[in-house]
This record gives structure tokens, sequence and C-alpha cells, in this order.
């Protein structure tokens, strides 16, 4: 039985279910629950298969869940949810024999009732620092990822924190790019410039025709100059990159710019703004 839903406002507070057969244990907890800002009820259910439903839909990032509930039960609850979509749990109840099997569930913590303020608030301590550990854990795995991507080889965390890695990653003699699901690699010698068109990198290389190759990917310029080395590719405009080594000649223009002539012909203009360049293109 759902009773009440508020819309979720911002994405760092804890969206929470309250799950309970009591209205008065679940009007309880709400009551308590207000005093703590960063805990948003988007919902109260009376039973474990409304509770089900609603972690699919809602997603909640913590769940007070009772034990003893008429049809499915607090544990029966937890064995229909997906591990993808299970939130963190608090277990409420009035029956403390509950605990072992519920910590054997990885439950945060196990209150028993009435709730005592401080064991309230102890266990949202506990949400709020296993919470914080999830979230490190997987912005650390989603970065070992992509930089196993653009490395083309799968990475450890003692790899990357080695204080030469990225220098390590610019002298590789290829640029990986990630594109959607996919990675690009291109050998940094044929290189000519990069230039952006939007969302969009256009990279343009050496190829059979007198023109070159033009290779389209959806990147920004922040992830390609991470992974080159400047003083080898430079960045000359606020949209443009330039393989030095590709430039044949310099030409001064008005108001403290300038024009550079690649090898292949092509003229790109070195802003007044990047004319710090001018070292490593010279």
């Amino acid at each position: 039985m759902k009773t009440d839903a508020i819309t979720p406002v911002t994405a760092q507070r804890i969206r929470t279910l309250i799950v309970d057969d009591e209205p008065l244990a679940r009007r309880g907890l709400e009551l308590r629950l207000a005093e703590h800002s960063d805990i948003q009820i988007v919902g109260q259910y009376g039973d474990g298969a409304a509770a089900i439903a609603a972690v699919h839909a809602l997603r909640p990032d913590l769940m007070l869940l009772d034990v003893q509930m008429p049809g499915v039960d607090g544990f029966a609850t937890l064995r229909n949810i997906p591990a993808a979509e299970m939130p963190l749990v608090v277990f409420v109840t009035a029956y403390d024999h509950y605990a072992i099997r519920a910590f054997e569930t990885a439950a945060v913590d196990y209150l028993l009732k009435p709730v005592e303020d401080s064991r309230l608030h102890q266990a949202l301590a506990r949400v709020r620092q296993t919470r914080a550990q999830h979230a490190a854990k997987s912005h650390c795995a989603q970065l070992l990822e992509l930089l196993g991507q653009l490395s083309g080889r799968p990475l450890d965390l003692h790899e990357v924190l080695q204080s030469d890695f990225l220098e390590q990653l610019r002298r590789e003699d290829k640029l990986a790019v990630r594109d959607g699901q996919r990675t690009v690699k291109v050998d940094l010698a044929c290189i000519r410039w990069i230039d952006a068109a939007g969302d969009y990198m256009c990279i343009h290389t050496d190829g059979e025709m007198p023109q070159g190759n033009t290779i389209i990917l959806r990147a920004t310029m922040r992830e390609l100059e991470r992974q080159l080395d400047p003083q080898r590719f430079p960045r000359i405009h606020r949209s443009t990159i330039v393989n030095a080594r590709r430039v044949v000649e310099l030409r001064p223009h008005t108001n403290g710019e300038s024009f550079l002539r690649l090898d292949c012909g092509q003229e790109l203009k070195l802003s007044r703004t990047h004319r710090d360049k001018l070292a490593v293109l010279i």
C-alpha cells in the first residue's frame, strides 16, 4: 500500500523508502527523518510486494525495512530484488532474533522498535559512510575502465597511481580515443592537425589522397589534450591542436596572431592567446 510519495529534488540527497505494515511506525520514521536534511522520502509502503515494485521503479538509495509483514516479509522482499537494483538496507523491527539473518543479507544496520533517536542517527551515519565508499569504488572502476580503453590494455589501480603513468600514456605512438562504445587508435606520426566541430573532433591525418583523411569522433578537446604531449601537439587555438613537426612556415598576422603552414599545404591560425606556443613551433 503506497501512502505517500515525494518528487526527488537533488541527486545528493539519499532517496529513501519506508516499508512497514504499521501506519504509525511509518509516520514515526517519517517525522524523525525530517530532521535530516539529506534524507528524501520517495515512498512509503505497507507490504513487501509493493516495496519490490517501488525499488524497481524508483531506484532508491536506502530502504528502511520491517521484517514481519503479511504476505511478503522483509527477507523475502530482499530475495526478490535484483542485485543491480538493491538499495542500502536498514532493518527496523520489534524482534531482535532476526539480527543475524539481517546482517547476513549485508544490511547496513538493524534497529529495534521503539527506535531511539541516537540509534537512528548512528544508522544514518553508517548509511552515509557506506554510500560514500560505494561511490568512490564505482568512480575508481569507471576511471580504470576509461584509462584501460585509452591505453589499449587492462590496468590496475597500482599502475595508474604511478607518478609517471600519464607521461607514459603521452609517449605512446598512438592516440586512443573513446567514441561511444568503441575505441579508435590513430598513429601520432600521421596526424596533421585536430580541430573541433561542435560536439565532435576532426582528426586530420595522412592518406592516399592529397588532402588526406579525416576521422570524425565524438570527443572533447580536453580529452585529447590529456593524452597528447603538449610539446609535440600544442594547442594553437581554442578549437585547434597541431602536430608541431608538421609546421613548415610561420607567418605573422595582425593583432598578434599568426598563420602556420603545414607540410601538406594547410594553413592554420595561431591565436593571440596561444602565442606562448611559438617556442615549440619554431
